[in-house]
Order: structure tokens, then C-alpha cells, then sequence
């Protein structure tokens, strides 16, 4: 029974990671990130870890989820039209990223194959105590450098939405 709803998670996660990706309006994009991260907080739930969980759907999908929601909204952004004509740049630049992405995960797999047990999962490791330990020792600064990333998306998110909003007032006003 518990294989049974792995799978039905894993698949979830992954077809909406991939409309995510896909899919041309942002908004529709978002709400199937929601889907995602839904589904990533039950396979932590299934790898007993329910704090982990909690966090996934407080932190990403309810705060940070919104914000991209507020962003998009704030610019306005529109369906964009695909152009029928692609550059060579873009086409190498692609596959260019799909080697190196290729090449990762095989090398992820690779290692994952060699490794033969896994440390067991404890329930120091999973709990509050465990996982704030972690945070605020070993991953600090790539905590800290993520916030700092935020905080900037959302000032650089407002400058560009006034000055696109002063540019469609001095059009109006000619």
C-alpha cells in the first residue's frame, strides 16, 4: 500500500514539474508548482518526516508561492506569442543544457548505484531540533543567500513594474 502511494505522489510531482516547465501562461505555471510542492510534502510525509512536510506547505506553497503569484500579477505579464523562427545560439544553448543536465543525473544515479545502503532515516535527523541544527550550522549561508535572492526578486519585481507603469503613463499622456 505504501509503494502504491509513492507512486501516485512521484507521478503527481513529476507530470506537474513537467507543466511547470511546459506550459506558456505563468499563472497556469504557478498553480501547477503548487501541485508539485503538494506532492513533494507527501513523499516526505511517507519518509516520516511530517515537520519537513508542514514546512514544504507553509513555507513554499503558502508564502513564497503567493509572492510569485503577486509578482506576475504585479507585472502583468501576457500570453507571449511564439515566434516561428528560432536563433542557432538558442538551439545550441539547449542542447548544450540537456548534455550537462544528462550527464548530472547520470552521475547522481551513478553514485546512488555505488552507495550501497543508505544511512538510516532517525528521529533526531527528522525532527525540529535535528533539522535546525542543520540549517543554522552546516547550510547557514546558502539559507541566508536565498533569503537575500528573495528579497531581491521582489525589490527588482517592483522597480521594473513602476518603470513599465511610468513608460505606459508618458505613452498616454503623448
Amino acid at each position: 500500500m505504501e509503494l502504491a502511494i509513492f507512486i501516485v505522489f512521484a507521478v503527481t510531482a513529476l507530470v506537474s514539474s513537467i507543466v511547470v516547465v511546459a506550459h506558456r501562461s505563468p499563472v497556469h505555471s504557478t498553480l501547477s508548482l503548487v501541485v508539485t510542492l503538494l506532492a513533494t510534502a507527501g513523499l516526505f510525509i511517507l519518509l516520516g518526516s511530517p515537520f519537513l512536510a508542514a514546512l514544504q506547505v507553509l513555507l513554499y506553497t503558502g508564502a513564497i508561492l503567493v509572492l510569485f503569484l503577486f509578482v506576475i500579477m504585479l507585472l502583468n505579464i501576457q500570453r507571449e506569442r511564439a515566434s516561428s523562427a528560432r536563433s542557432p545560439l538558442q538551439t545550441w544553448g539547449a542542447l548544450v543544457g540537456a548534455f550537462v543536465l544528462a550527464g548530472a543525473v547520470s552521475r547522481l544515479l551513478w553514485d546512488a548505484h555505488a552507495e550501497s545502503v543508505a544511512p538510516p532515516l532517525t528521529e533526531t535527523f527528522v525532527s525540529l531540533r535535528g533539522v535546525a541544527d542543520q540549517l543554522f550550522t552546516t547550510y547557514l549561508l546558502p539559507f541566508e543567500m536565498i533569503g537575500l535572492l528573495l528579497l531581491l526578486a521582489v525589490v527588482v519585481a517592483g522597480w521594473v513594474a513602476k518603470r513599465v507603469r511610468a513608460e505606459a503613463d508618458e505613452e498616454s499622456a503623448e
